[in-house]
């Protein structure tokens, strides 16, 4: 079964939570409560280049002297409303390296752009699948450091998983990317939004259908998946490290083409920054 968020009670409830830490975010801002700790600026500034890793906005400088800065509105997306012609496909990044070679190699093939969300852990053993990605023409970003299921820990804990895969992500590319996906989880919690907005990410990249290919499924179901539900302005979520979606990806880019959509990366697919009031008052 394909998920897919219809935007419903459940949407309602996101959105609550999303002007509740944005308020309180805005509140924290003077005492800086949610900006970052760290030092320096960490960010590249090619966003909406494809291949390059997007921006995110800075947070304040720990020894500004002017006025306090308001820190980067948290919010949560899961597709491009206004889009028609285009979707987001975003990879889970782990599994073995000749695995997620192939399937860059076959999506490259077919002239589509992909954004890889990494785990941490997977780029500390596995280097040089950073420039691989980024070689491509595809985008890299941050899908936490162990992939452990953010939503049940603490902020502190939370605020290292994403910290921890950012700062490989700096060491790697020479910036954090633009774009976070909370682990084991669709949606983030007010915990871990407030957790990646700390660590630099104003925007945290969800989605609204679910390949399932992490359920092994077989190749012509994950193709079914979707393209049975697939529109234009979609953030659909994948896998690396799975034969089945090695296998379906060239029929799945051939099903976007006749229906007249093109793979592109999420920073193509949201190329402004979106705040949190934004996201609420959809």
């Amino acid at each position: 079964m394909t998920v897919r968020d219809e935007r419903g009670a459940d949407a309602w409830s996101r959105r609550a939570t999303l002007r509740a830490v944005f308020g309180a975010c805005a509140l924290a801002s003077a005492a800086g409560g949610c900006s970052s700790g760290g030092g320096g600026d960490p960010h590249s500034t090619t966003a909406g280049k494809a291949g390059a890793l997007g921006t995110a906005a800075l947070p304040a400088s720990p020894g500004a002297t002017s006025a306090a800065v308001a820190a980067p509105a948290p919010a949560e997306i899961d597709q491009a409303l206004t889009v028609r012609d285009a979707v987001a496909l975003t990879f889970h990044g782990d599994g073995p390296p000749a695995m997620a070679t192939a399937l860059l190699a076959e999506a490259e093939r077919a002239g589509a752009r992909l954004t890889v969300l990494a785990v941490g852990r997977w780029l500390g053993a596995n280097p040089q699948m950073a420039k691989r990605i980024m070689d491509g023409g595809h985008e890299l970003g941050n899908h936490t450091e162990r992939h452990i299921d953010i939503d049940a820990l603490s902020p502190d804990a939370a605020y290292a998983e994403v910290e921890n895969c950012a700062a490989r992500l700096q060491r790697l590319t020479g910036s954090r990317g633009r774009w976070f996906r909370p682990s084991q989880t669709q949606h983030a919690n007010s915990i871990v939004l407030a957790a990646a907005v700390r660590a630099g990410y104003p925007t945290v990249l969800a989605y609204d259908l679910d390949s399932l290919d992490y359920t092994d499924p077989g190749a012509s179901v994950v193709v079914h998946n979707v393209l049975s539900a697939v529109r234009g302005g979609d953030v659909v979520s994948m896998h690396l490290g799975h034969q089945g979606t090695i296998q379906a990806l060239p029929e799945i880019l051939d099903g976007l083409r006749t229906r007249g959509l093109r793979a592109v990366t999420a920073s193509e697919l949201f190329p402004a920054p979106i705040t949190a009031s934004e996201v609420a008052d959809r």
